[in-house]
């Protein structure tokens, strides 16, 4: 396996008034948010790192995980960084800059987004005191196998990159693992591999200051023809479910109904299912769930909020605690991803009690 060695360090001179970028790809469930989080809690507490998240989808459940570990958060939903919200993510860097004054900031793009264009907006961005640092992809050592063959992004995303990041590998054999690299190596051989420890993370010794070359300016035109502003329908089927809550303690839905939609949900086919649920009791500490704690609240007549993050058959859940007021009339908001999953609606509608009209369905092409 591939291992660190004199991993180049940044060699452009930067000003104390320039702020470096560092931009995390990586496919749907591979588990960004998670690795980022817990490379801020190795980082430096007077070193400020505000993050930047583009969400699948409108249900900012990983901007919502973020903000529990009391981070600097600023989210992009509905659309791409890499196409239909580039010219979006400028402004928000910019107000970011000048809001939190920030160390370094830190790009968590959707799990469709190919790199190019977010890098290519950065470095046309140097004037106005920003630098592309390096471009970090995470792969699910788990499922990668699996979606490689049918996602034309996941494979983009582990070619262009600085540093792949294997995530979830104790997880599986050795055997497996090896498997993984190799179909890993064959789309490319010369970046560095590091296993992401699962207590924490990656020492960000390792990722900051990589003074990334990829994606000049001048190799633009070469490279856009890589880019489809179709990408996300010709991949990902997508269900969104945005259901209100009227006060009435009967609209609840209870957790064992929920989690036994989780489970019957193949991972093969549903890659993630995430968003905010209204639960009518807490949900149980089970061994393949963390154990969560719900907020004090009367739960027969308010029940609990809890964020709901399913991955590949993988699920947790976290009470919502910080800015739960606003959102107290949410019953459930949650964006099912995966493929063929028009065979899922029915089931997913029914357990959640969806009218039609608070169902939307976007199908892959």
């Amino acid at each position: 396996m591939a291992v660190i060695a004199n991993q180049h360090r940044s060699h452009t001179v930067i000003d104390d008034s320039t702020t470096p970028v560092t931009v995390f790809t990586g496919f749907l469930g591979a588990g960004k948010t998670t690795a980022i989080l817990n490379i801020l809690k190795r980082v430096n507490p007077e070193y400020n790192i505000v993050l930047l998240k583009n969400e699948f989808g409108d249900a900012e459940t990983d901007s919502a995980l973020v903000r529990e570990s009391h981070v600097q958060v600023t989210e992009m939903t509905n659309g791409c960084l890499c196409c239909v919200l580039v010219g979006q993510m400028k402004r928000a860097l910019e107000e970011m800059k000048e809001k939190f004054h920030p160390d370094r900031i830190i790009i968590e793009t959707s799990g469709s987004a190919f790199p190019a264009p977010i890098a290519w907006q950065i470095r046309e961005m140097e004037s106005s005191g920003f630098h592309l640092d390096a471009i970090l992809t995470v792969i699910d050592c788990v499922n990668f196998c699996g979606y490689e063959d049918t996602s034309y992004t996941a494979r983009l995303q582990a070619q262009y990159t600085d540093l792949i990041l294997l995530n979830k590998w104790e997880n599986i054999s050795e055997r497996q693992l090896d498997l993984v690299v190799d179909h890993v190596n064959d789309l490319n051989t010369d970046t560095p591999k590091v296993k992401i420890n699962a207590d924490t993370g990656v020492d960000p010794e390792v990722i900051f200051g990589l003074d990334t070359n990829l994606f000049s300016l001048a190799e633009r035109e070469s490279t856009a023809s890589e880019v489809s502003r179709s990408h996300h329908s010709q991949e990902i089927d997508l269900i969104e479910v945005v259901r209100k809550w009227s006060g009435d303690p009967a609209q609840l839905i209870s957790s064992a109904d929920f989690i036994d939609l989780l489970k019957h949900l193949p991972s093969e086919d549903v890659y993630r299912v995430k968003g905010l649920v209204r639960l009518s009791d807490a949900v149980a500490d089970e061994a393949d769930t963390p154990a969560a704690t719900p907020p004090a609240a009367d739960a027969s007549a308010s029940g609990l909020l809890y964020i709901v993050n399913h991955a590949f058959g993988r699920y947790t859940f976290t009470p919502l605690t910080v800015n739960a007021h606003q959102h107290e009339g949410v019953l459930a908001r949650l964006t099912v991803m995966g493929n063929g999953l028009r065979m899922y609606l029915p089931k997913v509608q029914k357990a959640i009690e969806a009218s039609d009209d608070e169902i939307s369905c976007h199908w892959a092409h």
